[in-house]
């Protein structure tokens, strides 16, 4: 019989168990889980975005009027 498998839980680094018993896995308690939530609820969580040269607003210019 294989042990359970322990992991670190992502928001606090205390050690979480990896199994079916753990309701808030990877995450150690609800707590940690909610906070985690919050995080990307409020954007604290952002995922980086490279900008090309050529994408729309990378070369914007003011139209010219015709008057």
């Amino acid at each position: 019989m294989t042990s359970p498998r322990v992991v670190r839980c992502p928001q606090c680094g205390e050690e979480s168990l990896w199994a079916p018993e753990n309701r808030w896995r990877p995450f150690c308690s609800e707590r940690c889980k909610q906070i985690d939530l919050g995080c990307w609820a409020t954007d604290s969580y952002r995922i980086p975005v490279q900008e090309d040269a050529g994408e729309a607003g990378a070369e914007f210019q003011e139209p010219t009027s015709r008057a």
